[in-house]
């Protein structure tokens, strides 16, 4: 019964392990939005580069950050070691989540398809994020 019990333990932090290295290893940004009360929120996101702009993902549109952004379009991303103020655009049609799962399983790839078997996408919600200006410091 140990061993079985071990064999699960060793199961479930292979797991654990694999879905935080999908998640984190790299190419994370942390998105900066604004509550209703007016504190701050911030949430890890992939991003994507294309046509000019940076592209994210709400896996879903119950997404607490689209209620900011909706709210409040302008956010900050740190990414790459950079800060800067965007302006946010939810870009929800079709075409769009197309978009959105296209740039990132291309940038991706098996890490994208990993989090697709935890996380169902169908729904998810594009947002372009448009060049606004520079922060100082990060």
């Amino acid at each position: 019964m140990k061993r079985v019990l071990a064999g699960i333990a060793v199961l479930l932090l292979g797991f654990a392990a694999l879905t935080a290295w999908a998640l984190e290893s790299s190419g994370v940004g942390v998105l900066r939005t604004r509550k209703s009360d007016g504190s701050a929120r911030e949430t890890h996101v992939w991003y994507a580069a294309d046509g000019g702009s940076l592209w994210i993902e709400a896996a879903t549109p119950e997404r607490k950050f689209l209620d900011d952004v909706r709210r409040n379009p302008e956010i900050t991303l740190t990414h790459d070691r950079e800060t800067a103020t965007y302006r946010a655009r939810i870009a929800d049609t079709p075409a769009d989540h197309a978009r959105i799962r296209e740039l990132l399983r291309a940038k991706y790839g098996v890490r994208d398809w990993w989090v697709g078997l935890l996380q169902d996408t169908s729904r998810s919600v594009a947002v372009e994020l448009r060049f606004v200006a520079a922060q100082g410091g990060s």
